[in-house]
This record gives C-alpha cells, sequence and structure tokens, in this order.
C-alpha cells in the first residue's frame, strides 16, 4: 500500500499513555464548559431551534471489527497493547482500543477496573491480553 495515497495520520498507532488519558480528561472538561456556556446562552436568548452536530461511531472502527488497511499494517510490538482510539467520536471518552494479531478492534474503558485497577495495571494489561487472544 503506497502511504501516499492516504493522510499520514491515517498510519500512526500511538499508544495509550498517561499523558493521552490526561489530554481525553482535558477535552472531557472542555466540552462541559462549552456545553455550560450554550445553555447560559439559551436561556438568555430562548432560542429552541438550535441543532447540535453530533458525532457518531465510525461503522468501519466498530468494537469486533477487523481494522481497515486504510489504517496501515500494525507494528508487532503494539499487537495487544493500548493504542490511542482513531475514531474522532471517541475522542472525548475515556476509552482506548487494543488490536490482535488478525487485527480485530477491542475497547476497554480506562475508567479503573473494580475501582482498583487502573488502565496502566500490569494485572490489567495480562488481563486485556488474555481476553484478545485469538
Amino acid at each position: 500500500m503506497d502511504p501516499l495515497f492516504w493522510p499520514s495520520e491515517a498510519n500512526r498507532f500511538r499508544r495509550f499513555t498517561p499523558e493521552s488519558l490526561a489530554a481525553i480528561e482535558e477535552r472531557i472538561a472542555n466540552k462541559k464548559k462549552e456545553q455550560v456556556k450554550v445553555k447560559e446562552k439559551t436561556k438568555e436568548t430562548k432560542e429552541q431551534g438550535v441543532e447540535e452536530d453530533k458525532l457518531t461511531p465510525q461503522l468501519d472502527l466498530k468494537i469486533c471489527k477487523t481494522l481497515p488497511s486504510l489504517y496501515g499494517d500494525i507494528p508487532a510490538e503494539l499487537v495487544g497493547e493500548p493504542l490511542e482510539d482513531f475514531d474522532p467520536y471517541y475522542s472525548d471518552h475515556k476509552t482506548f482500543m487494543v488490536l490482535n494479531k488478525r487485527r480485530t478492534i477491542f475497547r476497554f474503558t480506562a475508567t479503573p477496573a473494580l475501582f482498583i485497577f487502573g488502565p496502566f495495571n500490569p494485572v490489567r494489561k495480562k488481563a486485556i491480553k488474555i481476553l484478545i487472544h485469538s
């Protein structure tokens, strides 16, 4: 596959790190601030006809589907590792994706499991590797 035909961003696989989790939390906080501002404006002007543009999940990036070939080959060291989500819909959701050898997409929440195991806990990482193993 020639990388000139596809956007360079589409070929990037980035690990899910504490910095990326902090960026997601910042986007969530900014979105909440914007919603508060919009609610205040609608109360002042009382315009009910304003429609919001809402994102929807991409159909080709659904859970348990195979990653489309336009995203390129998965580096061997990133198979089974938590990755930042490609889907713009999940840019303000606390989720990450994991791909197995067959390029199947799995999504997990970044909130602590059982209120103990955060997304970077070694026990949780091993559990995820067991779950996605083909």
